[in-house]
């Protein structure tokens, strides 16, 4: 009898922020809950994402339940697998996210791709990989300042929203949704853990989410509000409550602020709860939603109207061209991926994918 196909999970562990790249690398397995983190070093088209994919859909097909952790900068691309089951990972380790082992030999190991290559070669394309390299890095830092113009005007909304919420009618429901997740459950003496990373990503293809695969559990609560409006104080609330009752949780944050918590997951209590915007939303079925929207005093939304309309269109507009000059980047990264590719022993590094998928199975 065949083994049924085991289950994926997809999120990012990294993204294009108003503050440059943001990295939850750390992340994507905890060195306390590793038995081996495999990281890749290597160049651009070396082949470390077709490494990673072809070993977790291997995994996969054996049963296994995979996380694949997608780069922000290009979705199609993968910056690591985890296989929960097993406590391993296979970690992309090159920049913009660079890792190296914490726990040399004991948790890590490094996979040098860099092995598969010829030298020598890439030698003589020097000045043009060191060209490319560097349009590719001013193309993001051109791409953070218009996150960080968008992210400005962004802000601006908050506040205004801000001011026109009744608080303490929103502390009221974010205390009762709170007691009744809990309800039941008591202090433990035990932390519980936290992992935290990104369900959503700034890329090349424009605001990419992966909520559907991971807002699965048997209770969806839906919050939905203006920036402002105070749904993170909730998300906030219920996390700190988690912690305090033992329960583990995982954290997905803002794309545009990598601080302001989104989406909450505590596996334990099969409880999610998601924020749905204008700019991601979970394609799932609420168990129930609530509007922070009705908290807000229309007089003071219709008094700054003008600015609310002013901000959006700007904000909208900046994000678009942010989105456009991460494109113009994976572009460039294509080109730069064109010196490596015809240099590579590919049949040497499939060796090397099979000796490590052999060795994850045993």
């Amino acid at each position: 009898m065949s083994k049924s196909k085991g289950g994926s999970r997809r999120m990012f562990a990294g993204g294009n922020t108003p503050r440059g790249f943001f990295s939850y690398f750390d992340n994507i397995l905890p060195q306390n809950r590793a038995k081996r983190i495999f990281i890749l070093k290597g160049g651009p088209g070396t082949g470390k994402s077709t490494f990673m994919k072809d070993i977790g859909e291997a995994l996969c097909s054996e049963g296994y339940d995979i996380e694949y952790f997608h780069c922000s900068s290009d979705p199609s691309s993968l910056d690591g697998i985890v296989i929960p089951e097993k406590g391993i990972g296979i970690i992309d380790g090159t920049a913009p996210h660079i890792v190296d082992p914490k726990n040399p030999g004991a948790v890590d190991e490094i996979v040098n791709l860099g092995m598969f290559w010829d030298g020598d070669r890439l030698a003589r394309n020097r000045e043009r990989i060191l060209k490319t390299n560097a349009e590719i890095s001013s193309l993001f830092q051109r791409a953070y300042r218009y996150l960080q113009a968008a992210y400005s005007l962004y802000r601006d909304n908050e506040v205004i929203f801000s001011r026109a919420m009744d608080h303490g009618k929103a502390n009221v429901a974010i205390s009762e949704i709170t007691d009744k997740i809990f309800n039941g459950t008591g202090v433990s003496e035990k932390q519980g853990e936290q992992r935290h990373l990104f369900a959503s990503a700034v890329t090349p293809d424009g605001l990419v989410n992966y909520l559907s695969t991971l807002v699965t559990t048997k209770e969806i609560i839906v919050l939905e509000g203006k920036p402002g409006t105070g749904t993170e104080r909730l998300l906030e609330r219920v996390r700190a409550t988690a912690a305090e009752r033992g329960f583990y949780t995982e954290s997905f944050y803002c794309a545009l602020n990598p601080e302001k918590l989104e989406h909450l997951i505590i596996p334990e209590l099969d409880v999610s709860i998601t924020t749905s915007n204008e700019a991601h939303h979970a394609d799932v079925k609420a168990t129930l939603k609530i509007d922070f929207n009705r908290f807000l005093d229309a007089s003071v939304v219709q008094k700054y109207g003008e600015e609310i309309k002013f901000n959006q269109d700007g904000f909208e507009m900046l994000l678009n061209r942010a989105i456009a000059t991460i494109k113009q980047a994976r572009e460039k990264h294509d080109d730069l991926e064109k010196f490596y590719i015809p240099s590579m022993r590919f049949e040497e590094i499939r060796k090397c994918r099979d000796e490590i998928l052999e060795r994850i199975l045993n």
